[in-house]
């Protein structure tokens, strides 16, 4: 298997999911997800277990060739428990490698080191870093990696979370952060996370088409413009075509959205986002236009590049209102476009 590349944080549903599976094999052999399972607060026990198992059994199923790490940040702590059960239960037939950090609780973070052990497949230690780097998580890595068996192969995920604007040092502060974090220990994998997609709101959109910019690809740049020898190791991630609040949110309630929807598209420096309606008499050609608006981009990449666009065609030619989609094929379509982008994006 080549190298991975590429790490998009997925939220575990099924448009992600899906999106995984439509990558062509040469990008999808340089993707290494790191699956976010949603939070789960407030039910049962028996339900929260089959929550859990089935998202961890959905995602399982989709890396029956390529390894994956599987997390639960937003968890509290009797849904982490839950997951480690979940995830021993399955240990011997899949290919999940379990995640771990200095912020979870240590009955988490002693199973998550059992499961590595016993699976010979390692784990992840993933590192929050919303802000400046803390000397204080410092000792808690330090801490954890102390415990990690020397047989174990371990990764390291330092996760900046959400990189806007109003973050301009955030790669000094991984700089900052790397300098001290990758001496510990011969790492598998050095990753590197941000996310720059904005909240979508309706204020964002209040024009129909709004275009942000790449924050986090502008840190990725930064950080590969170091002259330190180890950045020439590290493998880039961000939240694909959500934001970083967004991607955590728990199963849906049913109760449906916004009367509003959105096309997304990433091109080298922008993600632009289209408002279309969910409903209505107008709900078709309106969408159709959209469409056609993405394909007139001057970074719109033909219909060839990938699913998302051979979407982005179908959709902006068809006729009728079959072949426009609803919410789901939306995001789908958004996140196959954007990781197939990403990955031939860095690859030399």
């Amino acid at each position: 298997m080549s190298r991975s590349l590429y790490v998009p944080v997925l939220p575990a549903k099924t448009y992600a999911r899906r999106a995984y599976l439509q990558l062509i094999p040469s990008v999808q052999a340089a993707v290494m997800p790191l699956w976010n399972l949603p939070p789960r607060t407030g039910v049962s026990p028996d339900v929260l277990a089959m929550g859990v198992r089935r998202d961890l059994r959905a995602v399982s199923q989709a890396h029956r060739h390529h390894p994956a790490w599987v997390d639960a940040p937003c968890a509290d702590e009797t849904q982490l428990s839950v997951l480690a059960d979940a995830l021993s239960t399955d240990a011997e037939a899949s290919l999940l490698r379990p995640v771990t950090g200095p912020d979870r609780p240590e009955a988490h973070q002693t199973a998550m080191l059992q499961h590595a052990r016993f699976t010979g497949h390692g784990l992840a230690i993933r590192v929050m870093l919303p802000g400046e780097w803390d000397d204080a998580v410092d000792q808690g890595v330090r801490d954890l990696v102390a415990r990690v068996d020397p047989a174990v192969e371990a990764d390291l995920l330092l996760d900046l979370g959400a990189v806007r604007a109003d973050r301009p040092d955030a790669a000094k502060e991984s700089l900052r952060a790397l300098d001290t974090l990758v001496p510990l220990m011969p790492w598998r994998t050095t990753v590197v996370l941000a996310g720059g997609f904005p909240d979508v709101t309706a204020w964002l959109l209040e024009h129909g088409t709004a275009v942000e910019p790449r924050w986090d690809w502008r840190v990725w740049q930064e950080l590969n413009g170091s002259t330190r020898d180890y950045v020439r190791r590290l493998v880039y991630g961000d939240y694909g075509i959500d934001s970083t609040r967004g991607i955590t949110r728990g199963p849906s309630s049913g109760n449906g959205g916004p009367p509003w929807g959105v096309l997304r598209y990433t091109t080298c420096t922008s993600f632009v986002l289209v408002k279309v309606p969910t409903g209505g008499p107008d709900r078709a050609p309106t969408i159709r236009a959209a469409a056609r608006e993405i394909l007139g981009l001057p970074d719109f990449r033909g219909a060839t590049a990938g699913a998302g666009e051979t979407w982005l065609r179908d959709c902006a030619r068809g006729l009728g209102p079959a072949g426009t989609g609803n919410a789901a094929v939306w995001l789908q379509a958004g996140t196959v476009q954007h990781m197939t982008y990403v990955v031939r994006s860095l690859r030399p």
